[in-house]
């Protein structure tokens, strides 16, 4: 089948995930799957008819767990899976570990009951070929150093999507895979996975089911150059040269919350993208 978009890292497919197979032949699998919890979402400003309207009426197939549980089934049992869900939702058969991704401050208001936010996700591990984790010691809790998720500086206005994970925790997540190995993700959506995959120089194969979120993560692929991290002082290095100095979720930094300063790296929008100077 033609890609959708191509580049030296990444290839992105238009389509069903159960039609297209290419996605199959990769080593690792990372995937935001709908859910299965009828997500919607009404609009914050509705009181002022002159605002943009917020609103969402969903994702598609969002209703059941049949897309996440159908994209395991063909995945298989043998090879390393990372999957994005609702904890309110049983998790997938087989899986291993659960790890819990914080969002951001603003994230999870729609969503309050008496006065707790909802901003929290499930992240699982599933599979064959996983480090053991006696040597690192690492913590279950996955945070970001992402400042907004809402609004046009946040992650859904950056990327046009209302489900984008962070750059960060999904890199954090991607290092923990089996070196050089070529990523999946069959519910690609406007395509942080396939940025992060191609961040850290792994091949990367994506599908995704709806046009116009295609058609968003081959413009982002297309205009994001491979990242390079302004360090103070240093100049620009390139990422794949110095892993390390990146925020780690395992290892998380302090909350950079707006208008506070960032000592070592520089934050050039409320997303983790990391600009040249």
């Amino acid at each position: 089948m033609r890609p959708f978009y191509e580049d030296e890292y990444t290839t992105l497919y238009h389509g069903d995930l159960r039609e297209i197979k290419e996605w199959l032949t990769a080593d690792a699998l990372c995937a935001d799957p709908p859910y299965g919890r009828g997500w919607k979402q009404g609009s914050l400003h509705a009181w002022a008819p002159d605002r943009k309207d917020d609103s969402h009426q969903g994702i598609p197939g969002d209703k059941t767990t049949e897309v996440r549980d159908t994209m395991l089934q063909l995945w298989g049992q043998d090879r390393p899976a990372i999957v994005f869900g609702d904890l309110m939702i049983p998790p997938p058969a087989g899986t291993k570990q659960v790890l819990v991704y914080q969002k951001p401050f603003d994230a999870g208001r729609r969503g309050a009951i008496s006065g707790y936010r909802r901003d929290l996700e499930a992240v699982y591990l599933l599979g064959k070929k996983w480090e053991s984790g006696i040597s690192t010691g690492r913590g279950s809790l996955l945070t970001t150093c992402v400042n907004m998720i809402s609004g046009g500086a946040g992650l859904a206005g950056e990327y046009g999507h209302p489900h984008a994970k962070p750059l960060d925790v999904l890199e954090g997540l991607l290092r923990n895979l089996p070196p050089g190995s070529v990523i999946a993700d069959p519910c690609a959506g406007s395509g942080t996975t396939l940025l992060a995959a191609r961040n850290l120089g792994l091949r990367a194969i994506g599908v995704e089911v709806e046009e116009e979120y295609a058609s968003r993560a081959a413009v982002h692929l297309a205009q994001q150059p491979l990242m390079m991290i302004p360090l103070l002082g240093s100049g620009s290095v390139d990422y794949r040269d110095v892993p390390d100095i990146l925020p780690d979720p395992f290892h998380p930094a302090p909350r950079v919350m707006p208008g506070q300063p960032v000592d070592r790296l520089i934050h050039d929008s409320a997303v983790n993208f990391f600009h040249p100077p």
